[in-house]
């Protein structure tokens, strides 16, 4: 999949396209079946297939702030983008040109002569213009007018709710990476680059790897979760404490994990941490015994939902 990082360099690079629409964040299973019937389309009428979206949310742009924390970082989007088959992603900055247009002007020079748009596709709930004014009705309207078809998706919807990226926020804020994993299929991850800790875990017989959580992602609540480590592409299971540590001092929160039957030096090395389930909250022990006590307990329920 190519990324394209300007209009400008859409407008060089697209031919004939086939464009969903949308910001994507988490890539949940409605925005998969968007941009799967993006790729269908696309390939069944002889067009590009291409997804448009933003750098940065725009109601954070807005705001000046970070006020919707991303579900993936813009690495793990591209890659489950392109996982469905697209051939170009079009990822731009939420730039004053884009911020201004009219819908009408949106439609018209973005969608039509930027990006080359034969074939749009986007959510029920789209909004597009200038303080998201347009809709996607006015889409279908400007479509037939600037020349491109246009496909509204209709609400996608698991257990009786709408799927969407506010909803799997939620869910990560409540500890639920089961429903996560049901509304995207997939588990929650969290990938970096091993950090050095205070070494408490290893003098109280469990040593883990740490990892920083950035501020500005969606995090899961504080607590203890069943999780499995990718160390060079090979699978160990785990058990991971997300948190601030509220027994032993103040320190922003992170995420442990102790790895069953792995004994070796990790900092620096990059892994990958998928959870599977939480076993508890967080809980601030009076003292390290009797929170090295529950941290044994809590391997011996992970090692069991493990089935090891």
């Amino acid at each position: 999949m190519i990324i394209l990082t300007s209009l400008l360099e859409a407008n060089e690079y697209l031919g004939p396209s086939a464009v969903a629409i949308g910001n994507f964040d988490g890539v949940h299973k409605g925005h998969r079946e968007l941009i799967s019937r993006t790729a269908d389309i696309a390939d069944r009428c002889g067009l590009v297939s291409d997804v448009f979206t933003f750098l940065n949310h725009p109601v954070n742009e807005i705001a000046g702030k970070c006020i919707i924390k991303s579900i993936m970082s813009p690495r793990e989007k591209a890659q489950a983008i392109e996982d469905l088959g697209i051939d170009v992603m079009v990822a731009i900055p939420f730039v004053d040109r884009v911020r201004m247009s009219s819908p009408q002007e949106f439609a018209r020079d973005i969608l039509a002569s930027d990006l080359h748009c034969r074939h749009a596709v986007c959510g029920y709930n789209n909004s597009f213009g200038y303080r998201g004014a347009g809709h996607p009705a006015d889409l279908v309207r400007f479509g037939k007018e600037y020349g491109f078809d246009v496909t509204v998706m209709e609400e996608y919807d698991i257990d009786g709710r709408a799927v969407s990226s506010t909803l799997i926020r939620q869910k990560l804020e409540e500890g639920d990476v089961v429903a996560f994993s049901r509304l995207t299929d997939r588990r929650y991850s969290i990938s970096g680059r091993v950090m050095q800790g205070q070494h408490l875990g290893r003098t109280i017989g469990f040593p883990t790897v740490n990892l920083s959580l950035e501020e500005d992602m969606a995090l899961p609540m504080n607590g203890v979760y069943v999780t499995d480590i990718y160390v060079n592409n090979i699978k160990y299971h785990s058990v991971t404490n997300v948190g601030n540590k509220p027994s032993v001092g103040k320190f922003s929160k992170n995420a442990e994990t102790h790895i069953f039957g792995f004994d070796g030096d990790l900092y620096g090395k990059n892994v990958k941490v998928e959870f599977i389930d939480l076993l508890r909250p967080e809980i601030k022990f009076a003292d390290i015994e009797h929170l090295s006590a529950q941290i044994e307990k809590d391997c011996e329920a992970a090692r069991q939902y493990h089935g090891i």
